[in-house]
């Protein structure tokens, strides 16, 4: 019981969070322009303006703004939320590698449509020759059965101008391989476990990645531009804290079969440590311990003060802390987020971004923020009408 209440605290950091990211991409100073559609008539394209070069810019199709086709598409309805959040906030960052905010421009994938997402994540068959997961197996073992290991596939386009035209310049492409594929040997049965272990993971997601970059290659719009192609493992159901990607490869014009990987060294951890479990850095893990107990000492009725903390080739590279109140008083939450601000810069790790939200039954009451390489916390208290 306690273990699904620290998750679904954790879960509301990531979702808070995913709404300041779009806050943060509003409209600001909109470029309007005509392109022509498909069927030859004007659709209105406008840019959602850049408050920050952390954002990249978005675009705006006669005044909607333009979903992706494949994302939420997943080979389970039920997959850990940890797993989606990370999945594509991490694909973004992986983006901004290879494709600066400066000089791109970001458009939600338009190019896989849903349906071709849903086969090509469906097992192959007579019926779906264009599976990317292994055929179904007679046997139901969980050692000898065929699993499902590709999960996820998430589309990235990035624009640039050119006049009063956009064109695609880029596309990144996640892939999330399973560690742990969960079925049913019977309709409305039990359900059972095929382990997957680190090498086959890394293996099948290769193998799967070149198959998907040929596929895109055969598009004549695809064919000449630079593709990244992301592989992230996800974290079993019952895992705290979401999965990591561990490669990714930028694929030239016209490249058809990945030349290289680049290896990427990203882990995922649940701060307070439990007692069985051990994290990278031990003094992360206490000075975060003094900043709980030091704020558990200022108000009796904190529900929860959990972290979810990412290393980066064992660094600290940021850490999202959820802090769960019972009271409501304006003038509690000033103090209480005050006091935060003041232990956070005291115990909290130096230099890694952190992001702090105070939340209880009512809703998110008030933010604190320290962006990498920042001394100071900035603080925003959410007032009640």
């Amino acid at each position: 019981m306690e273990e699904q209440i620290v998750k679904k605290i954790i879960l509301g950091i990531s979702i808070i969070l995913s709404g300041f990211m779009l806050a943060a991409c509003g409209s600001v100073d909109n470029l309007s322009k005509d392109t022509s559609n498909s069927s030859g008539s004007k659709a209105k394209t406008q840019l959602t303006g850049q408050t920050n070069t952390d954002y990249y810019q978005g675009v705006i199709k006669n005044g909607r703004y333009q979903t992706s086709k494949s994302r939420g598409v997943s080979v389970s309805q039920e997959s850990n939320q940890f797993n989606i959040k990370g999945f594509e906030n991490g694909l973004l960052d992986i983006s901004k590698k290879e494709f600066s905010t400066k000089k791109y421009i970001f458009q939600e994938g338009q190019y896989l449509s849903t349906s071709t997402v849903e086969n090509w994540l469906d097992r192959k068959s007579k019926s779906n020759p264009t599976g990317l997961n292994p055929v179904k197996s007679k046997s139901t073992n969980p050692n000898t059965r065929n699993p499902v290991y590709l999960s996820q596939i998430d589309e990235q386009d990035f624009m640039t101008q050119s006049g009063k035209s956009l064109r695609l310049s880029g596309m990144t492409i996640g892939l999330a391989i399973n560690s742990v594929d969960y079925y049913k040997k019977t309709a409305y049965g039990p359900t059972y476990e095929t382990n997957i272990s680190n090498a086959q993971v890394k293996k099948q997601g290769k193998a799967i990645a070149n198959q998907v970059i040929k596929r895109l290659r055969q598009r004549k719009s695809l064919k000449n531009i630079p593709i990244i192609i992301a592989l992230y493992k996800q974290a079993s159901d019952d895992s705290l804290v979401g999965g990591n990607f561990f490669a990714y490869s930028m694929n030239d014009d016209g490249e058809t079969k990945v030349a290289k990987w680049n290896t990427i060294n990203q882990k995922n951890y649940v701060f307070p440590m439990q007692s069985n479990k051990k994290g990278p850095s031990q003094n992360d893990a206490d000075s975060f311990d003094n900043f709980k107990s030091e704020i558990q000492g200022f108000f009796p009725n904190l529900s929860g003060v959990t972290a979810q903390a990412q290393y980066t080739d064992g660094s600290l590279s940021g850490m999202n802390i959820s802090i769960t109140t019972q009271f409501y008083s304006q003038t509690e939450i000033i103090s209480f987020t005050q006091y935060i601000q003041n232990a956070a810069q005291r115990y909290l790790p130096a230099n890694a971004p952190i992001d702090i939200t105070v939340s209880s039954t009512e809703g998110i009451q008030s933010f604190l923020s320290r962006k990498q390489n920042e001394k100071k916390f900035s603080a925003h208290i959410f007032n009640s009408y």
